[in-house]
């Protein structure tokens, strides 16, 4: 009886860790050292995957598809001063791709006027001056970064200009924030993630390549920018 009951357990323990490995195996995985110095302490939750912050979105529980549907994500500043108001900004350096950025800065999500408080807490409540837009990385276009960056915003009242607000791709985000005399942020972060029908890559990209399959030459830039573009339509 004793042996039966050892071995049961014995059954029942490599189940369970069967199923605890196979999650830690969808867990995202962390970016490469040499992309890890714009994560500067600012916090990133997708629902389902969790903190993405300088992570590799998974292509398992089809995670880099979900990703290019779900609401915008909980960006916390733990650090953030109650009193005082922030600028939230979003966007992709990578597009077309990283290996050939003619789009970039592609902005995702542009919000002003958020206090302090709702920022400790992740609640971005503001002005937005630019809808969130979920990650839609072309195919074949490899891995691409999606940055966040917290500024302080001191009172100015901020807005985008007519050409600005007109398109997302192609944005000069330096100039935008030399016209209100912002400089560094208070607080970044970035993941990174593909498009989903592109096969899984087990290795995590490094700075200055988005492999696989990203060697894409000048002259064929025209498809994948459309095909960014076509996913913000």
């Amino acid at each position: 009886m004793r042996l039966a009951m050892a071995a049961l357990f014995v059954g029942l323990a490599m189940v369970v860790t069967g199923f605890q490995g196979k999650e830690e195996l969808c867990a995202p995985k962390a970016v490469n050292a040499t992309d890890t110095d714009f994560c500067k302490g600012l916090e990133v939750f997708y629902p389902e995957v969790g903190e993405v912050s300088c992570m590799v979105v998974p292509s398992c529980n089809s995670y880099r598809q979900k990703i290019t549907l779900w609401p915008p994500p909980t960006v916390k500043f733990p650090k953030a001063s109650e009193s005082a108001t922030y600028m939230l900004i979003m966007v992709d350096p990578d597009a077309p791709s990283r290996s050939s950025p003619q789009a970039r800065f592609w902005r995702h999500w542009l919000v002003t006027d958020i206090k302090g408080a709702d920022m400790k807490k992740g609640e971005i409540k503001g002005q937005e001056l630019s809808p969130y837009q979920p990650p839609t990385p072309p195919p074949q276009s490899g891995f691409h970064r999606y940055q966040f960056s917290v500024y302080l915003q001191n009172g100015k009242a901020i807005s985008l200009l007519p050409e600005e607000s007109a398109g997302l791709g192609f944005w000069d985000m330096d100039k935008f924030l030399s016209r209100f005399q912002l400089t560094e942020p208070e607080a970044s972060t970035q993941f990174m993630t593909q498009n989903h029908k592109d096969s899984p890559d087990a290795d995590v990209p490094v700075r200055g390549s988005s492999k696989p399959k990203d060697q894409l030459k000048t002259s064929g830039l025209a498809l994948p920018v459309c095909v960014h573009i076509a996913h913000h339509l």
